[in-house]
C-alpha cells in the first residue's frame, strides 16, 4: 500500500510540473486515447489531400511524453518535396512569447520592471503622446498604438546621419514619435510595433543583438538548436534547405509568398515576429513553461514569472457582457483562454497551444495559413483524447 502511494505521489509530481524533459512515449502511457490523437492528424492529412493546406508538422505531447509528432504534405509541392518533422518554420508572431520571456528575464535580473515607463529605456519616448507608455503596456497590447503596419515605410536609409541604418533601434524610435492615439491601457489593440519595440528595449538593456540575447538566455540554456531569426543562408548554420516554401491563398489560389533563397522581408532582426523553429524545439519552449520555467537543469523564469506571464491582463479591460464573448484574453506574450489554456498563432500558419491544467502541448505548424476553423477545430478535437479518471 506504501508502494503504491509513493508511485501515486511520484506520478502526480511529474505530471505537476518538476523538471520533465521530453522524450518519446505511447499515448496510452500519459492517459490520451490513441484513435482520437489519430483522428486529429487525419484531419489535416484529408485538408492536404483537398489541397486545403500544404503541409503540417503535428506534436502532442502529454507530462513530458511526444506521443504523436508526424509530418504530412510538402515542402515544396511544384517540385514534389515532402515535408520532414524536422522542417523549421517561420514562426511570426509565435515570436512574441519569446520576445516576451527575454523581457521576463530582464526583469528578473533586477534590469528593468514591467511597471517601468519605455521612456526610461528608449528616448524619443519621452513625449506628451508615449510618456505613460510602460512595457506592462506593450507586452500585453494595452499601449494606446495604432500603428498599422510593423514598420513604419519607408525604412530609415544608411546615411552619415545614420550609418547603421535600417536597424531595429531606429525603427522604433519613429513609434516613439507617433505615439499613442487612444489612452494607454484603457484598450487591447494587438500591436507589432508594441512588440518591436520591446525588441528594441532588449537590445538596449542588453546591449546585445536581439538575436544573440535570444541565443545565449533562451535558445542554448534550452538547447533550442534549431531556432533563429533570419532567413538568410549565413544566419541558419547551412539549415536554409529545411525551410518550406510559404504559400498563401489569393483569388482561390495558391501562390508562392517565399521561398528558400529569397531575401527576408527585413533587412535586421525584429520581435513582433521572424523567428525561425522547429516543431521539436518549440514544444520544448513550451514544456519549460509546463514545468513552471525550468527545463533540462535550467532555469529560464521563476516560477511566480510564469504565472505573471500566463494570467489574462486584459480581461479587467471588457465589461461582463463583452467578456462573455471573448474567447481569450492577453498575457505578457501569450494569450490566454478563459479555461487556463495559453498558446500563440502566427500569420504564417504555426499554431501553439498549452495547457496546463492537462499537462498538454499541442502544435500544429503549416506554411500555408488558411485561417483559424481548421487549428481549431483540431485543437478541440484534441482534448477530448485526454481519458480523465
Amino acid at each position: 500500500m506504501r508502494l503504491l502511494c509513493l508511485i501515486l505521489i511520484l506520478c502526480f509530481q511529474s505530471a505537476r510540473g518538476v523538471d520533465l524533459t521530453l522524450s518519446l512515449g505511447k499515448p496510452s502511457e500519459v492517459g490520451l486515447d490513441a484513435t482520437i490523437l489519430q483522428a486529429g492528424v487525419n484531419m489535416y492529412r484529408k485538408a492536404i489531400e483537398r489541397d486545403e493546406v500544404r503541409s503540417a508538422v503535428i506534436l502532442i505531447a502529454r507530462n513530458g511524453r511526444v506521443v504523436v509528432h508526424e509530418a504530412l504534405g510538402w515542402k515544396d509541392k511544384e517540385r514534389g518535396i515532402p515535408i520532414k518533422k524536422t522542417a523549421m518554420f517561420r514562426m511570426a508572431s509565435n515570436t512574441k512569447p519569446v520576445v516576451a520571456t527575454a523581457v521576463a528575464i530582464l526583469a528578473e535580473q533586477g534590469k528593468l520592471q514591467f511597471n517601468d515607463p519605455v521612456h526610461r529605456h528608449i528616448k524619443s519616448f519621452d513625449n506628451a503622446n508615449a510618456s505613460e507608455i510602460t512595457l506592462h503596456h506593450l507586452l500585453t497590447h494595452t499601449s494606446g498604438f495604432r500603428i498599422k503596419p510593423i514598420f513604419l515605410k519607408p525604412l530609415i536609409e544608411k546615411s552619415a546621419k545614420y550609418p547603421d541604418a535600417p536597424s531595429l533601434k531606429l525603427e522604433v524610435d519613429r513609434f516613439g514619435v507617433v505615439g499613442a492615439v487612444e489612452p494607454t491601457g484603457k484598450s487591447y489593440s494587438y500591436s507589432n510595433a508594441g512588440f518591436n519595440t520591446l525588441g528594441a528595449v532588449v537590445e538596449t538593456i542588453s546591449g546585445k543583438p536581439l538575436e544573440i540575447y535570444l541565443d545565449q538566455l533562451i535558445y542554448d540554456p534550452l538547447g533550442m538548436n534549431d531556432s533563429y531569426h533570419h532567413e538568410v543562408a549565413d544566419k541558419l548554420d547551412g539549415k536554409l534547405d529545411r525551410m518550406s516554401v510559404v504559400y498563401y491563398q489569393r483569388d482561390g489560389k495558391w501562390i508562392q509568398g517565399w521561398k528558400p533563397g529569397r531575401p527576408p522581408k527585413y533587412p535586421f532582426v525584429r520581435a513582433s515576429g521572424g523567428m525561425i523553429s522547429t516543431a521539436m524545439d518549440y514544444a520544448v519552449f513550451c514544456q519549460m513553461y509546463l514545468n513552471d520555467g525550468i527545463y533540462g537543469g535550467k532555469r529560464i523564469l521563476k516560477l511566480a514569472t510564469v504565472k505573471l506571464m500566463t494570467a489574462p491582463h486584459t480581461e479587467s479591460l471588457y465589461t461582463s457582457d463583452v467578456k462573455a464573448k471573448q474567447p481569450h484574453y492577453y498575457g505578457y506574450g501569450w494569450r490566454v483562454h478563459k479555461d487556463g489554456v495559453f498558446g500563440h498563432t502566427g500569420s504564417d500558419g504555426t499554431a501553439a497551444w498549452v495547457d496546463p491544467e492537462e499537462q498538454l502541448i499541442v502544435l500544429a505548424f503549416t506554411q500555408s495559413p488558411t485561417g483559424s476553423k481548421l487549428r481549431d477545430r483540431f485543437f478541440k478535437l484534441i482534448r477530448l483524447a485526454v481519458e480523465n479518471p
